[in-house]
């Protein structure tokens, strides 16, 4: 018994060894596979109608690819407007602090000389923004800089489609492969665990991912109605940093505070912008995630935190990507051990 557990945890550490070895090369695995998880239910679905697997995974397939692509098309050129109308915007705002924030730190800090400079902000950002000549063009020159970055990034788009692909077609086979192979004895135990599994992992990658753009939207929509000219910009990065609690609540109000200060150079619309942003918390609490998440898997806001910082620690953005779904997973499996030791002679006082 002792040395199966110490094969065990030796196991266990050369899999994280490996998997950290393997990181900068898995992030189009995981994606692919996130990608394949959530659109094997409608593929499923579709099969219940009569409609052959190779056709229902190309059908998914295209959907999920379409949407993606289309979204894409939506937002970016919305997004980059809005980040050069920033850039142009941005000496106008360094000469507003100069000429109200400046004179208030030297108050009350007993700094000397001048804090901000406009003239040197706006003559450097003209600069690169002219050489670079947008935020598309500027993206594409530094990835064009090094033609193996740029290859490197269209294999990866590349394979990211085909394993996508292959691994919707072939789900189901897989996942009957790996019940094949677990121990008889354990069957039923692994099967229970993994179907708990399979609901909190669908409730957050499914559920989250709908919270996330609708909250994007809803902060977009109130920051519109305030009259924030980075609505879109603001209101959507505060949506897809929501899946850490309260982190898109926090940096939204900042961010959106600072812009509005800037923009309207008063406080007056600072309350709005905060109502904005209270109001989606209210509704994210209410009804966004009890509908789309659910209350009684959802995982401690301090168990997501400590996830995404750990998994970024540990293995980079690779380990954000995997963070949210172990610890899914680990709190399935965290419960089934309270409950073996509750039900133990150890808890209950029946063994001395």
């Amino acid at each position: 018994m002792e040395n199966r557990r110490l094969w065990g945890v030796l196991w266990l550490a050369f899999g994280g060894w490996l998997l950290y070895l393997l990181s900068p090369i898995l992030t189009p695995f995981i994606v692919s596979a996130l990608l394949a998880y959530l659109g094997d239910p409608l593929v499923d679905r579709l099969e219940a109608r009569r409609v052959p697997r190779s056709l229902a995974v190309t059908l998914v397939f295209c959907v999920i690819l379409g949407g993606l692509f289309l979204l894409l098309l939506i937002l970016v050129p919305r997004i980059e407007s809005q980040l050069v109308h920033l850039a142009q915007k941005l000496p106008q705002y360094a000469a507003w602090l100069k000429a109200h924030l400046e004179p208030w730190l030297a108050r009350w800090t007993g700094a000397e000389g001048p804090v901000f400079e406009p003239e040197v902000l706006r003559k450097a950002i003209a600069a690169h923004w002219q050489s670079a000549g947008g935020l598309l063009a500027g993206v594409w020159q530094s990835v064009s800089a090094s033609g193996l970055v740029l290859l490197d990034w269209l294999v990866n788009l590349l394979l990211v489609q085909v394993l996508t692909f292959y691994l919707l077609r072939d789900w189901d086979d897989l996942v009957t492969a790996v019940q094949a192979l677990l121990p008889r004895g354990r069957v039923a135990l692994i099967s229970r665990l993994a179907r708990e599994s399979d609901e909190v992992l669908g409730a957050f990658l499914r559920g989250q991912v709908a919270v996330m753009f609708a909250l994007g939207v809803i902060y977009t929509t109130g920051l519109w109605l305030v009259g924030l000219d980075f609505a879109l910009l603001i209101g959507m990065f505060a949506g897809m940093v929501s899946f850490v609690p309260y982190l898109g609540l926090i940096l939204g109000v900042l961010v959106a505070g600072v812009a509005a200060i800037l923009q309207f150079q008063e406080v007056g619309e600072l309350p709005w912008v905060v109502a904005v942003f209270v109001i989606g918390q209210v509704i994210e609490g209410t009804v966004l995630t009890p509908r789309l998440v659910g209350e009684r898997i959802g995982l401690h806001p301090v168990a997501v935190i400590f996830a995404v910082m750990a998994g970024g620690q540990l293995y980079g953005f690779f380990g954000i990507l995997l963070a949210l779904p172990v610890a899914a997973v680990a709190m399935v499996l965290l419960r089934h051990l309270l409950e073996t030791w509750r039900a133990s002679g150890v808890y209950q006082g029946s063994e001395s």
